[in-house]
């Protein structure tokens, strides 16, 4: 058996098994109870200093510079 056809084989069994295990985990993962507070927190990340830059931030200093 040549290297092509064995290497073939294994991904059409072995390493295709292993690969949807890793899918069915990282859903599950994502979907774990408790985790809703995480994902809404990272979803929330770009509208955190929506009126306002965070303190210490290039953006913040900029804006009090422009103020004086």
């Amino acid at each position: 058996m040549e290297l092509y056809s064995l290497l073939r084989e294994f991904a059409d069994s072995w390493a295709l098994l292993a690969l949807l295990l890793v899918f069915l985990g990282v859903v599950v993962w994502a979907f774990r109870p408790g985790s809703r507070q995480i994902h809404d927190d990272a979803a929330s990340v770009p509208f955190r200093n929506e009126k306002r830059p965070a303190s210490g931030s290039p953006r913040a200093e900029r804006a009090q510079e422009t103020l004086k």
